[in-house]
């Protein structure tokens, strides 16, 4: 069975859990940037994001949809998918357990797909209103890659017991803008792959529900396949609206 499947299952079974408590607050963000080139250079870039989060009294579960392609030339430059979910269960005020499964397909990153199934302990250290805090995660899991080519021993697939450390820091600078830093790595505790994400952006909001947001994205990882390099970045500008 693939990850992806396993992933799946595990969320679906978590779910009647979280709806057997009050349906809570649901919040949904919807996010995309287009931007279209011409003359000299003919290139059209395309990102999409959608994330839906709910609270609850003792879970709080978030699922997260997004796209990228770039296309340069009549020829595709670049081309990305990825879903994340998470299920916390919060045990007091601030404290929580986390089951999270990820899934990405990067066309031109040397593999098929990615994935990981992660599950764990988290602490919300700071807290202030509605829109800052920060939180700080780690726990032990599994990643399943695989390789668009087998590698150097025929091996075509990468798979790992991992350790995931993870923290996110939201500031509400004003009721009108928002900072986030989103930092996390999962360490191989066997093939010795480090895969590093970080995210940092800035929201505000232009009118009612609709905002402005500006984000640095960087991917490194330690050991990819090979003749692809081990870092990514990616600055985006997008227009995000929230319901």
């Amino acid at each position: 069975m693939e990850l992806k499947n396993a992933v799946a299952i595990a969320f679906i079974g978590a779910a009647p859990l979280a709806q057997a408590q009050d349906r809570g607050d649901v919040t949904s963000e919807f996010e995309i940037g287009v931007l279209v080139t011409s003359g000299n250079t003919e290139e059209s870039n395309l990102n999409g994001r959608l994330a839906i989060s709910n609270e609850l009294p003792r879970w709080r579960n978030m699922a997260e949809f997004s796209a990228r392609h770039t296309e340069s030339e009549d020829e595709t430059t670049a081309e990305q998918y990825q879903v994340v979910g998470e299920t916390n269960y919060k045990f007091d005020e601030r404290q929580y357990w986390f089951l999270r499964g990820a899934w990405e397909d990067d066309r031109f990153s040397g593999y098929d797909f990615e994935s990981s199934v992660t599950a764990g302990y988290g602490n919300r250290l700071w807290e202030s209103g509605d829109q800052s805090f920060w939180s700080v995660s780690t726990g032990l899991g599994y990643r399943y890659n695989r390789l668009d080519e087998p590698d150097e021993n025929g091996e075509n697939a990468e798979d790992s017991a991992i350790a995931r450390f993870a923290t996110q820091f939201d500031y509400a600078i004003s009721d009108r803008a928002l900072f986030r830093q989103k930092l996390s790595t999962e360490v191989g505790l066997e093939e010795n792959n480090t895969i590093s994400e970080s995210e940092t952006s800035l929201q505000a909001t232009v009118v009612g529900n609709l905002s402005m947001k500006t984000a640095f994205r960087v991917k490194h990882v330690s050991d990819p396949p090979e003749g692809k390099e081990r870092t990514d970045t990616e600055t985006a500008l997008t227009l995000l609206y929230s319901f």
